[in-house]
């Protein structure tokens, strides 16, 4: 029987989680390789352009949660997994299955590009529709596949929505997916736009000001009526700095 393994390319905390519907928790993080996106503004391209191919490892579910054990101990009950996009692997839920049985809640972002069965297992499930500045076309077919499929097993109090914005077009972008799924949660986030300065002081008033302007075109916006506006938390603290 072939074993089952995960392309994991960094595992890291406890640190925060920064972004979307579980914003300040207190989370480990596993992130795994290989994106079916090509984002313009992406601020994890290492996950994907080969620049950290070395770094990639193939681990079996019990050797993520030993790897996991070792740097967390006993400090956490919750774990994210990122990518890049973890939904490229159907493998994904001998993971989930195993952080359950630790009494390890588990989150997910992805772009919604994929549908999982696994997704109705998670419990906090992100979706993010890449919107015009990433230079990508989101599928809005799979989009509806796995809000569905979420509504059909119960699950969809456990999911969300979330679009990164960099301008007006992203905007109106973001309005469109609004009205398409107006009865899940929606997060809108400030997009950084210099993904290598990791001086947290010389980006961090730069990032203020985006969400400034987010909070102010949001405010007066009739479409965007239940939203929640969110700055990208960890990049506030620490700039683009990776393993926090």
């Amino acid at each position: 029987m072939n074993k089952i393994r995960l392309p994991v390319i960094e595992i890291f905390g406890p640190t925060i989680q920064g972004e979307g519907m579980v914003i300040g928790q207190k989370t480990m993080f596993v992130r795994t390789a290989g994106c079916d996106y090509s984002c313009s503004w992406c601020d994890s391209k290492f996950t994907w352009d080969g620049s950290a191919r070395d770094e990639i490892k193939l681990l079996e579910p019990s050797e993520i949660w030993t790897e996991l054990k070792k740097i967390g101990g006993c400090t956490f009950t919750h774990v994210t997994i990122s990518g890049g996009n973890p939904a490229l692997y159907p493998q994904l839920d001998g993971l989930i299955d195993l952080l359950h049985e630790q009494d390890i809640q588990v989150a997910i972002e992805t772009q919604g590009s994929l549908f999982q069965e696994w997704f109705r297992k998670v419990d906090d499930l992100t979706l993010s529709p890449k919107p015009p500045s990433s230079g990508m076309e989101p599928n809005l077919d799979i989009l509806d596949q796995i809000i569905t499929a979420q509504h059909k097993h119960g699950r969809i109090d456990q999911t969300s929505l979330k679009i990164v914005i960099f301008d007006n077009e992203d905007l109106d972008f973001a309005r469109a997916i609004h009205q398409r799924y107006p009865d899940i949660p929606f997060y809108l986030q400030t997009g950084n736009p210099d993904v290598k300065d990791e001086n947290a002081d010389d980006l961090t008033p730069h990032l203020i000001k985006r969400y400034e302007w987010l909070i102010d075109q949001v405010m007066n916006d009739i479409d965007l009526k239940n939203v929640r506006v969110l700055p990208q938390l960890h990049t506030l603290v620490w700039g683009n700095k990776r393993g926090v």
